[in-house]
């Protein structure tokens, strides 16, 4: 059934609604006031008003048009944080094309993978990434390219593609189309278990859900200002940091990427009240002179009142949510106080299931199954894009969204985050599949077996380490082998996915039907 026909004489929150009107809106009756702060590193900080930015999205939106760019189709938006980013999300969403954001992180193949897979007729990036998107993907039928590298000069002037600046057209033909919430807006690739990541379909309704669910689990208001520095590309800041300001009207003030240097200085210049952060940012500023003069009420973080950050003197909020739930399932009391290191209490917009393996509830005290029951389209993604069997198996028969999360029951509808059922690693914020790891491992000659598992790390939280067996054993494996390893895995994989470690060993710890133990592989590396 599909997201129309479930949607026949339900009336939405959205009906009548779309993502290009909620900036509209916002122009019409904020039109001077600051959307965007774009605050470079080795620049002055820029304003966009709401006026002026709708007016650039549109004739941007205006350019892409003509360059050929027709609603329904795929564009991948290759960049670190900058105003363009924005720009080019807007006007891909305002035309009715897809807007793709992937991770600049991402290897030469990933990138292969994501634009091949949405069937990518263009692509958006910066000087630092032309030549390996223009290499990645052939298929393409052009490319344009920012003058900067997230605020930088480059490095080095790359003749590849067209220029951003030239995309640009008269915001007066943009483009104008039927108003649909049910309408696919943008997709993000996300890490699973299996090889390949998903990509995560949202439509109009779902980021416009992500925008006001958002700003009320945060208590935004007009005049907050929101400090973002993690990846646009992924949900956080897109939806939990932008999304969420412009539907209450605020400032969001946009940074390059976390740098603990510079995060006070701009945090005091701006006026900063809420910033969404995880605790590799928050460890690196407690390194940092912590300013008395700070205008923080409130920060957002995976877990409620770290006694560890207690410094800052910043109330904090817990929460757990994902790419597929585009908001907060799992949210903590802004105004009431919290159990610290819990994640907060079931959202009232979903139902939350806590289960045992077997499907019976956990009780307080207990870890379980953590699944999230909403309204696919709106509350939860529409779907994972060309893969309907990954989309059907991610529900249960309930309607359930099987996470592959575990958490803890406490009193009081508290909940803790327990660890990942699936073999998911948490790499500076960053999800990493083990088996995607393994997978690019496997084919290396000379290897036999890869498993791979997570090391604590101090900042980090957890960083891969691979454990191989060679074929013949360790005493007859080539001397280059973790050479070749390493650049297979370079060839392959995201930097941040990359091993820390390689373990060759002549055997690994078995479980039942000779499956790998990882629990005891763990241990092994502390």
């Amino acid at each position: 059934m599909s997201l129309q026909q479930t949607a026949a004489g339900i009336v939405g929150p959205f009906d009548g609604l779309d993502v290009p009107w909620l900036l509209r809106m916002r122009a019409e009756v904020r039109s001077a006031h600051p959307f965007l702060i774009w605050a470079p590193f080795d620049a002055p900080a820029r304003r966009w008003s709401y006026g002026e930015f709708h007016e650039r999205v549109g004739a941007l939106a205006a350019g892409l048009a003509r360059r050929g760019i027709r609603p329904g189709e795929y564009v991948l938006i290759h960049l670190d944080n900058c105003i363009e980013a924005l720009l080019a999300w807007f006007a891909c969403v305002e035309l009715g094309a897809i807007a793709v954001t992937t991770n600049t992180r991402s290897a030469p193949a990933e990138i292969a993978y994501f634009a091949d897979h949405c069937g990518a007729v263009a692509a958006i990036t910066e000087q630092a990434y032309a030549e390996i998107v223009a290499q990645s993907c052939s298929n393409i039928r052009w490319m344009a390219v920012t003058s900067h590298d997230a605020g930088a000069a480059p490095a080095q002037a790359v003749s590849r593609g067209d220029s951003f600046e030239s995309l640009f057209a008269d915001s007066a033909d943009r483009p104008r189309r039927a108003t649909d919430p049910l309408a696919p807006c943008s997709v993000q690739y996300t890490s699973g278990t299996t090889s390949r990541p998903k990509a995560v379909l949202w439509t109009h309704a779902n980021a416009l859900w992500g925008a006001k669910i958002n700003a009320a689990h945060e208590d935004l208001h007009a005049g907050d200002v929101h400090q973002a520095y993690l990846p646009l590309f992924h949900t956080n800041a897109l939806a939990y940091s932008m999304l969420a300001t412009l539907w209450v009207g605020a400032t969001c003030v946009i940074q390059p990427r976390f740098s603990a240097s510079r995060f006070w200085g701009v945090a005091r210049e701006h006026g900063a009240t809420w910033t969404s952060t995880i605790p590799f940012c928050m460890k690196a500023l407690l390194e940092q002179e912590i300013p008395k003069d700070h205008k923080f009420r409130l920060w957002g973080t995976a877990i409620n009142e770290p006694p560890a950050f207690a410094a800052f003197g910043v109330k904090m909020i817990g929460w757990w949510g994902m790419t597929e739930t585009i908001t907060h399932g799992i949210v903590g009391e802004v105004d009431q106080p919290n159990i610290p290191m819990s994640i907060g209490r079931a959202a009232p917009e979903y139902q939350i299931r806590i289960a045992d393996d077997d499907g019976r509830p956990t009780e307080i005290g207990d870890t379980g199954n953590l699944a999230i029951k909403g309204i696919p389209g709106l509350s939860l993604f529409a779907e994972y894009l060309h893969n309907e069997k990954a989309t059907r198996e991610s529900f249960d028969e309930h309607g359930f969204f099987l996470t592959g999360d575990r958490v803890e029951r406490l009193q009081n509808g508290f909940i803790k985050f327990g660890d990942r059922a699936k073999d998911m690693l948490k790499v500076g914020g960053e999800n990493v599949a083990a088996s995607e790891i393994e997978q690019v491992i496997a084919v290396v000659p000379g290897v036999r077996e890869a498993a791979v598992v997570a090391k604590k790390h101090p900042m980090l939280d957890e960083v891969p380490v691979v454990f191989i067996i060679p074929h013949g054993g360790v005493a007859d494996a080539a001397p280059d082998l973790q050479d070749r390893v390493m650049a297979a895995c370079r060839k392959g994989l995201a930097d941040f996915k990359l091993p820390r470690e390689i373990r060759l060993v002549d055997d690994m710890p078995r479980s039942t039907l000779e499956k790998v133990a990882k629990a005891e592989l763990r241990k092994m590396v502390g």
